[in-house]
């Protein structure tokens, strides 16, 4: 049965993948494939877990040249876009990369393809400008008419500011991206060439960004105001030693007695009353002894290690990275 059809299929209809083990039947592949290349989901995983699909069993599933050959150029764009040396002719249907490595001191760039030719900036990417400093990157929120009433000249702002909301462009490619403004989550992946960035600050993250004090909340349309922040702050250097001290008084008998409970019990389950159990009633008092007894003597050294790395690692993290974010 095809896991994602639902359907029974003759085993010849499951073609193997070289990424990873899981099988699906050969229609809903190339649907799936189909629907990933052409929403620009590429490098493409697997439907059932986060590996890759390999290209080659990408070529061998896609039926139509046109998809391969998309998925290909997806594939290309992605490596340049992450290339930070890369840069996008800025004219219109011309999308060709130049590869500009050791260009910031001469930032004049020419357009090789043939019949462009179009002179743009290293720095702001935008058309050649000798006699001006880099213009501002272009508003999202472009004005309309300029004889509009006041009225809708306010209705016009009002939607351009929600349009500039809902629309951000990524950190590392520049690809624009919707996001709906409801409070959701904040971490977002970019389709284009895979940046992990925070919607509020439109930084470059890492897992443990809402954690660190930038103010940015992993739910929320907003960060967190500058006073809010530094409260928060003051609080976790000065009430740490408190809390860590309670966690630890809480952790280290929760810890040591729960262990051997757990242990024990488990240990109990398959007991006289269970059918998978074939040991005596002699033989499982025995066991469930031993395991508790061995549990006695792990629990401390599990506890000791668990204390004696988590305590550095909370300490180090308020009294390093909250205290020099008070301190800028």
């Amino acid at each position: 049965e095809c896991p994602l059809c639902l359907l029974p299929q003759p085993p010849e209809a499951f073609p193997s993948l070289a990424s990873c083990s899981h099988r699906s039947c050969w229609a809903c592949l190339q649907q799936y494939l189909r629907l990933a290349v052409s929403e620009s989901r590429v490098p493409v995983s697997c439907p059932h877990c986060p590996a890759a699909l390999q290209p080659s069993d990408v070529h061998r599933l896609l039926p139509e040249p046109a998809l391969r050959d998309k998925y290909e150029e997806f594939l290309l764009r992605r490596v340049l876009v992450a290339d930070p040396g890369t840069r996008w002719c800025p004219a219109p249907d011309c999308s060709y990369a130049v590869f500009a490595h050791g260009c910031a001191e001469c930032p004049r760039l020419i357009c090789g393809r043939e019949g462009c030719g179009t002179e743009f900036c290293y720095h702001c990417r935008q058309p050649w400008h000798p006699d001006g400093p880099c213009a501002p990157a272009p508003s999202l929120a472009t004005p309309t008419a300029q004889l509009a009433q006041p009225e809708e000249l306010a209705h016009g702002e009002a939607l351009a500011q929600a349009e500039a909301e809902d629309i951000k462009v990524c950190p590392r490619c520049s690809a624009f991206i919707m996001k709906i403004n409801d409070g959701s989550c904040n971490r977002m992946n970019c389709t284009v060439c895979g940046c992990l960035f925070c919607w509020l600050c439109l930084r470059e993250i890492s897992d443990v960004h809402f954690l660190s004090p930038s103010g940015c909340t992993f739910w929320g349309k907003r960060p967190w105001s500058r006073t809010r922040r530094i409260l928060w702050q003051l609080g976790m250097v000065l009430g740490a030693p408190m809390v860590i001290s309670l966690a630890a008084g809480v952790a280290v008998p929760v810890i040591t007695i729960g262990i051997p409970i757990y242990m024990g019990r488990k240990v109990l389950a398959g007991g006289p009353g269970s059918r998978r159990s074939s040991l005596s009633r002699c033989q499982q008092c025995l066991s469930v002894t031993s395991s508790v007894l061995l549990s006695l003597f792990v629990s401390p050294i599990i506890t000791a290690l668990t204390v004696g790395i988590g305590v550095p690692l909370v300490l180090t993290y308020v009294y390093g990275t909250v205290v020099l974010s008070l301190c800028r």
